[in-house]
């Protein structure tokens, strides 16, 4: 398997920050690819043992979230037997890292519906990631303000909860509270009384 990148600091594929692979290879085509280069399989440099200890050093450090898998695309088989060996490596070495993979194959008619049966190394990929995007690029449903997403059509699925629930399982983004303090950050939460208001 070749890989087209390795960003680092990565807050656009994923929550929180994230060391994103972008592996090389890919038949889906999809017009307006961000990536195109990545469709050829020989397209940059190969992945070795070193490259995935270069990823391995680099998600030591304790401000990354996770690891996200893109291509390219990272369920070609080819790919596949490659990847499914170093997934396990990173959850080994980090079993509470979050690993996410972007997937132009649809999660249940193709990579369970299909790809499952056949292959162990899906068996084996699926193990270890715990959130696909999937679905091909649709450029007509293209939308700047998806979050982690770049058509509507693509879906945020949880993986463990999507195979124990034998259907897809929708991804929520957790929920954050934005609170703004205008004045004197030293009485929010204080009653009026004990301020003296």
């Amino acid at each position: 398997m070749n890989y087209a990148d390795i960003k680092k600091w990565d807050v656009a594929n994923g929550p929180g920050i994230r060391v994103s692979l972008f592996v090389s290879g890919c038949t889906h085509r999809c017009k307006g690819c961000f990536n195109e280069e990545a469709w050829d399989f020989e397209y940059g440099k190969p992945f070795t043992k070193e490259t995935e200890d270069i990823i391995l050093k680099e998600l030591e450090k304790s401000y990354y979230k996770g690891l996200t898998l893109l291509g390219g695309e990272p369920f070609e088989y080819s790919n596949q037997k490659v990847l499914a060996p170093f997934l396990k490596r990173v959850r080994e070495k980090f079993p509470d890292i979050s690993i996410w993979c972007y997937s132009g194959y649809l999660f249940d008619k193709e990579i369970t519906g299909k790809m499952l049966p056949k292959w162990a190394e899906t068996a084996e990929m699926l193990k270890y990631i715990d959130v696909i995007v999937d679905g091909r690029f649709v450029e007509e449903q293209k939308k700047v303000n998806l979050l982690f997403r770049g058509s509507e059509n693509q879906r945020i699925i949880e993986v463990r909860k999507s195979l124990e629930a034998g259907r897809p399982i929708l991804w929520e983004p957790p929920e954050y509270i934005h609170v703004v303090v205008d004045e004197n950050p030293h009485e929010v939460g204080v009653a009026p009384e004990i301020c003296g208001k």
